[in-house]
């Protein structure tokens, strides 16, 4: 949105030490301004995002105040999403309009898309018609779309002109995107036809037409593409920047590889999480939040965890003649538990890095199926021996072998079928497929280790 830099981009950045929170706290307690100014003025955005992330959320409005004559706009955009709501407040809409005037659109909109409607369009209220109307833009395309993530501060020129033309052009604009790295060939309706790189116009002589220069493959990217596939079409393609079209094709925007270096870390962190089952948790949400947050969650496994002890209750008497059997359960189940958890967690990732597609389904679940019953035998050998041993009983240690054969390849199978089963009703797998894999092996091993113990050992 705007073509000037700022300020701090020219600054020796030293390294952030997180220590420095402390003595922060300390001259905030004390009211000493020009301490923190010291502390904090040859600190890069990120990093006082970082000192505002960690700061207790009742010193944060202190902390704006002592720095807010040099605030770089840049940190609103680094900070956590409800640290940056607060800050936003306490800023004030007029403050945080002329901040957002400073930012690449991109980065503008992440900082206001996630504020209520009526806090966002007093903000926008306060931009000028041009501006405003750019965020708008990419405020009206859904929130995990190419539209959102894009910078509406690209180069199109025609292809009719020269390389000096477009040099000079360059020179002359007041309008230039802080950074750019492509320029893009667009036709009398503004649809992209070639994509050249900036290095490839400064290494041409001035007389040459911008259509003969040497151009990258052109990978178009359209507006309502999920963020996911967006970042997929960079890896497969090893793009720098990629020109965002809308449904009539023509020239919108454009989303660069730092734009996606931020999704790949998004939605890596968002997986993590809900294998975790903490949804979208932060740790600077509140003691309320987080407990209810995974409340359900955790009430879900309460729920599987009654049915697994429903199955062991069915074979009570079985445990009363042999004891030994108690001892050992947890090593069936705990053991198929792990299984099932390497296999989810290398199909879930397949799935999102989309490796793992209808084609290959067939040969994946096999070799699933293949690993775990070769690990199963491994285990089953190890674990038979020594249980026979233990207990000075062969009978024992054979039946808890097959039992481990058994449940390892069932943890094998549903660690990949489950998720390929939700991700093709819809569901994120990543959400719940553990509780379910989780339940699978816990009620198949219980099942077959004690079912076999009633039939052979009783």
């Amino acid at each position: 949105m705007s073509d000037h830099k700022l300020d701090d981009k020219n600054r020796d950045f030293i390294p952030f030490d997180p220590s420095i929170i402390s003595e922060i706290m300390d001259a905030l307690d004390s009211s000493e301004k020009q301490k923190v100014i010291a502390i904090t003025k040859d600190l890069s955005a990120a990093d006082i995002a970082d000192i505002i992330n960690l700061l207790p959320r009742s010193e944060i409005k202190s902390f704006i105040e002592f720095i807010e004559n040099d605030f770089n706009p840049e940190i609103l955009s680094e900070l956590e999403e409800h640290i940056r709501e607060e800050v936003i407040n306490f800023l004030g809409p007029t403050h945080v309009a002329e901040f957002l005037q400073k930012l690449e659109t991109d980065d503008a909109v992440h900082v206001i898309e996630d504020l209520d409607e009526n806090d966002k369009n007093i903000i926008l209220n306060k931009i000028p018609d041009i501006e405003r109307k750019d965020l708008e833009l990419s405020l009206n395309y859904p929130e995990d779309s190419a539209g959102r993530l894009m910078s509406v501060d690209f180069v199109s020129l025609t292809p009719n002109m020269n390389v000096g033309e477009a040099i000079d052009s360059f020179r002359i604009s007041d309008d230039l995107p802080i950074e750019f790295y492509e320029i893009y060939l667009v036709n009398d309706t503004s649809k992209p036809i070639a994509a050249i790189s900036l290095s490839n116009i400064i290494r041409s002589s001035r007389d040459k037409s911008l259509k003969d220069l040497e151009s990258h493959e052109l990978i178009m990217i359209s507006a309502d593409m999920d963020r996911e596939l967006v970042a997929y079409q960079f890896e497969r393609f090893d793009l720098v920047s990629a020109p965002v079209v809308d449904d009539k094709g023509s020239l919108i925007g454009v989303i660069t590889a730092d734009d996606i270096v931020e999704v790949f870390k998004d939605e890596a962190g968002e997986d993590i999480k809900l294998l975790g089952g903490v949804g979208d948790e932060d740790i600077t949400d509140s003691v309320i939040e987080t407990s209810s947050n995974r409340f359900s969650w955790l009430f879900v496994n309460l729920i599987t965890a009654v049915i697994a002890s429903i199955v062991i209750g069915f074979f009570g008497r079985t445990i009363e003649e042999i004891v030994a059997l108690a001892i050992l359960m947890p090593i069936v189940a705990s053991m198929g538990g792990n299984a099932g958890t390497q296999t989810l967690t290398i199909t879930v990732r397949s799935l999102s890095t989309r490796d793992l597609i209808p084609l290959n389904y067939k040969r994946i679940i096999n070799r699933e199926i293949l690993v775990s019953l070769l690990n199963g035998l491994l285990f089953a050998i190890i674990i038979g021996v020594l249980s026979a041993m233990w207990f000075s009983n062969f009978g024992l240690g054979l039946v808890l072998a097959i039992a481990m054969v058994i449940n390892m390849v069932t943890a094998g199978f549903a660690g990949i079928i489950i998720p390929l089963i939700l991700n093709k009703l819809g569901i994120d797998p990543a959400l719940a497929s553990s509780v379910f894999v989780t339940t699978v092996t816990d009620v198949v091993g219980f099942m077959v280790f004690l079912g076999l113990a009633a039939l052979y050992l009783v």
